[in-house]
Formats: structure tokens, C-alpha cells, sequence
């Protein structure tokens, strides 16, 4: 069974042929947090440049551009940006950063450290407002005494994702 962290070797390919690390494509075994920081860095790729690094209509091209790491990065990325990129799209598995160097690099470090304002459910109690749970239940018909039990414990499910999005609109 394969766990966050773990070093065990994996041999199954899995995923989206655009987000695949090249150990994967390769067949060789891979260590399951290297090639998910790859994708990791596949989706970051496309957030910050608005298109995916490696593209080819036909696989077996969009399998040699991943394999040899051929994508660009766009000009407009700052040095910071680009040379974070290039490490975390690293073809050689042992060079790629892990998840500690990308929390040292700078430019992921430019966001200070802060707590968000609001609720957040999983990670901490709500209060149940009385006011906004009333607007839950006749918004959404839930069931009202499923989802005081959710409210109180906490859960991550729709409901408490529901009133904690009520409770940021009633706070505006």
C-alpha cells in the first residue's frame, strides 16, 4: 500500500498522458511523490503560463518531448518563476526538488506565511450560527439534523462547505 512520503518503488502507470513523469512513461519503477511533484509542476506550468508545457496530438511525440524534457518557458516568467519551474520539471527523478526545496525556493516564498480570514472546515470547530443554518437548510433543503451533526463535528463534506461559504457572504 503506497502512503504520502513513502519511498516504496511503484511500477504502474496511471494518469493523464500530459501530466505523466518521464520514470513513468519510461516504465521504469518510480517513487510515487517525485513523480507527483512532476505533475504537480505539469498543472503549475499551466496555471502561471496558460497552456501546458508538453503537447502533441499524437502520444507517442507527446511521450519523446516529455522524455527529453522538451518544453519552453515563456519570457514573461520572471527568473524566479522560470528557475523554480525548471527544477521542479527536472526529468532525472534524483535532481527534481522535493517538496521541502520547493518550500525554500523564493519564489514560492514570496507569499508570507499567513492564515487566510474565515472558517475552514477540517481544520478547525464552527460555531453554528443559528441565522446562516437556517439559511442553509431552507436554500438547500438539507436535512437539518444530518447537518447540525456535520456543523458540530467538523466534517468535510458539502454541507459544512456550504455554511462556511454562507458565513463568508453573511460576513461581507
Amino acid at each position: 500500500m503506497y502512503t504520502a512520503g513513502s519511498q516504496d518503488l511503484l511500477k504502474t502507470a496511471c494518469g493523464s498522458p500530459c501530466y505523466a513523469a518521464p520514470e513513468m512513461i519510461a516504465g521504469k519503477k518510480y517513487i510515487g511523490l517525485k513523480s507527483d511533484v512532476w505533475s504537480s509542476g505539469v498543472v503549475l506550468y499551466a496555471m502561471v503560463c496558460g497552456f501546458l508545457p508538453f503537447e502533441d496530438p499524437k502520444t507517442s511525440n507527446l511521450y519523446k518531448k516529455i522524455l527529453a524534457g522538451d518544453f519552453k518557458l515563456p519570457k514573461f516568467l520572471s527568473q524566479d518563476c522560470a528557475h523554480f519551474m525548471s527544477k521542479i520539471l527536472n526529468t532525472d527523478p534524483e535532481k527534481r526538488y522535493s517538496i521541502d526545496d520547493m518550500r525554500g525556493h523564493p519564489w514560492f516564498k514570496q507569499q508570507k506565511d499567513r492564515k487566510p480570514d474565515g472558517l475552514f472546515p477540517g481544520q478547525e470547530p464552527m460555531p453554528v450560527n443559528d441565522k446562516i443554518y437556517q439559511m442553509m437548510l431552507d436554500e438547500f433543503n438539507y436535512d437539518p439534523d444530518y447537518s447540525v451533526k456535520c456543523i458540530e463535528a467538523n466534517r468535510h463534506n458539502q454541507i459544512t462547505a456550504t455554511y462556511h461559504l454562507l458565513s463568508k457572504r453573511t460576513m461581507r
